[in-house]
Parts: structure tokens; sequence; C-alpha cells
């Protein structure tokens, strides 16, 4: 069976168990569009060749022509090379962001946030880069989430498979993660030493990882729709974060 006919079945058992579950990156996207004014000036962290998942070509697209001026930056350049909406884009490392200080109103990271492998220098790089005002706005996977405890035990042999398996992601779309800003506490902390403050931390429950494999969907969905009451949010899959440099900062770094 096609991938669209097995999404197609997934659908279905998501409206019978789960009616009112979206997917993280639809609230994602919801969230960028939020905190995007015509007047900003825009970074995308680890932009690779797209903003948002592939078939939101054209709603990204129209966030893209929102902002005054975009940026991508992302440390394989064959990735930017294929980029499908920013037109300035950079080959670099988040580590140390080659773009002065205060230079940008937003920064966003798309899945990028758990590949980091030292935080506290690059939360504290997106500091210097934002305005005073400014959000660092990002998307990325709950440690405490089943997907990522999942993922964490995989071998990496059968990981890449797997990938490409639930996702159709290929071997060379894959990256390592570190799972070091990933949990509420551990972001919180990041902020208090980097002088960010937390504006929102959102646990969401994202669609089944098993979704075309029906009969392990249909199981998986009974466990999300557990996730989407409020006891068991701090288990969720996913987190959206907004952080923001104080308006007036005194703080050195």
């Amino acid at each position: 069976m096609k991938r669209d006919a097995l999404y197609r079945v997934y659908d279905h058992l998501q409206r019978r168990i789960a009616p009112t579950l979206r997917y993280s990156q639809y609230l994602y996207e919801d969230k960028l569009r939020d905190s995007i004014q015509k007047h900003i000036c825009w970074l995308d962290l680890g932009c690779g060749h797209h903003v948002l998942p592939l078939w939101r070509e054209e709603q990204e697209r129209d966030l893209i022509r929102k902002a005054r001026m975009v940026v991508g930056l992302d440390a394989d350049r064959a990735a930017l090379l294929k980029h499908r909406s920013i037109r300035f884009r950079v080959c670099g490392n988040i580590t140390s962001l080659p773009f002065a200080d205060d230079s940008f109103d937003l920064v966003s990271a798309n899945m990028v946030v758990e590949h980091l492998d030292k935080p506290e220098v690059q939360f504290h790089e997106v500091y210097r880069v934002l305005r005073p005002g400014g959000l660092f706005v990002f998307h990325t996977p709950n440690a405490y989430g089943y997907t990522t405890l999942f993922a964490r035990v995989v071998p990496e042999l059968l990981k890449s498979r797997l990938i490409w398996i639930l996702d159709g992601r290929s071997s060379d779309d894959v990256y390592r993660t570190h799972y070091r800003a990933n949990t509420a506490s551990q972001i919180r902390r990041l902020a208090q030493e980097t002088h960010l403050e937390v504006r929102d931390i959102r646990f969401i429950a994202s669609s089944a990882k098993f979704a075309v494999v029906a009969p392990l969907a249909f199981v998986e969905l009974f466990w999300i729709r557990l996730l989407m009451t409020r006891p068991f949010r701090r288990l969720r899959t996913n987190l959206i974060v907004a952080l923001a440099k104080p308006e007036a900062s005194t703080a050195r770094l």
C-alpha cells in the first residue's frame, strides 16, 4: 500500500480515536505566524532545505513574505543549496553565529535544539543576536516523551531504516541528537544562565509516530489520547517554546 493510502487510513483512525489531536508542526506554524510582523528580521537556525514540512510549501512561502528579511543558517551546505524559500542563506555553526549583536527580532528552530551539543553556548549566541524584546521560538522533542525515549534506545544502524519507513526521510537528512535542552527544567536553567526570559513552554501531544503502520497506530492513538489529558501533559512528545530577550536588559554575559 502506498504511503498516501496509509495516511488516509491513519486519518480515519485519528478522527475516531483522538479527533481534537493536531500535528505539532501545525501548532509550531501557528506560533511562527503569531510571532511574525512586517518589520521584523528573522533568523531560522538549522534551516536545512525547508522551514515547514515538505507539504506546507505554500504556507512556508507566505510566512517568509510576511517578514522584512529572513536569513537561514545551517552547517550542511548541500541542504542550504536546496532550500526552497529563504533567499539569504549562510553556512555556519550555531556555536558561533556569524552575525552582529542585536541583529534579529525573531530566531526560530524547528527540530534543531535536540541536536545542540553545547546549548549553554548556543543559547548565549541566540541571546547575543536577538534585539531587546526579540523572541527565540523553537519546536523540539520532549526528552520524556515516549518517541524520544524509544529513539534513544534504538541502535544507530536500525534508526536510519526506521526513520525512512516511518517518516520517509533518507539517511542524509538524519543528524546526531543530544537532548540537552529538551525538558522544561533544562530550558528554564539555560534561559536563566543566558538571561533569556521564559515566555511559554508548551507540552504538545503530536500525531502518531507509527501512522503508516495501522495496527501500531491504533494502539498508539489510545496512548496519545491519554497524553492529551492534563495529568499526563509532561509526558507529551513535543515542546514548543518561546524565550525572549528582555526589552531593557542590563545583563552582561
